[in-house]
């Protein structure tokens, strides 16, 4: 899976998305103008120590970006404007799911061209958005778990044994 910011702006939900990627395998794509820098304390810090598993491109334009991609890829747009939710897609592993910037989101000429790829998440119509690192989560679950949660732990462990498990449910 890969994951692409358009313009983000906000350090924090960067690095948010970051640790959601190095978690998750996907691939973060920042396409340039940042409102940040890259060594910013605040990317860092909402990374943690997340960055060494994780693989980061970053593009100098959309142009570069579309450029960058293989032919055919396919790709999911998110935003409010979209005629459709992100359940009602199907999902690849090699997909781009594409963000726009925390306050403009993406271009309208953008999803005008694309308009059959977008995707929204339903929300009360009162909302404007969702966070940013909170939507990439959302969509990019939904991918994963279409998928299989291909390469991923599916379940956990307890630090301390409890003896017997039971099942209530």
């Amino acid at each position: 899976m890969n994951i692409v910011l358009v313009h983000p702006e906000i350090p924090q939900n960067t690095g948010n998305i970051a640790r959601t990627c190095a978690a998750t395998g996907a691939i973060l794509h920042l396409v340039e103008p940042l409102g940040f820098e890259i060594s910013d304390r605040y990317l860092k810090r909402a990374g943690l120590d997340y960055w060494h598993l994780m693989t980061l491109k970053i593009h100098k334009s959309l142009e570069a970006f579309f450029a960058s991609c293989p032919e055919g890829a396919r790709m999911r747009f998110a935003t409010t404007k979209a005629p459709r939710d992100y359940c009602s897609v199907s999902y690849g592993p090699e997909d781009y799911l594409v963000f726009g910037c925390e306050t403009k989101g993406l271009p309208e000429t953008l999803l005008a061209e694309r308009y059959d790829e977008c995707v929204r998440i339903p929300m009360r119509s009162e909302a404007r958005s969702l966070n940013l690192s909170n939507s990439v989560a959302i969509v990019l679950y939904e991918a994963l778990r279409q998928q299989g949660f291909p390469g991923l732990r599916q379940e956990g462990r307890l630090t301390q044994p409890i003896g017997e498990w039971k099942d209530y449910i």
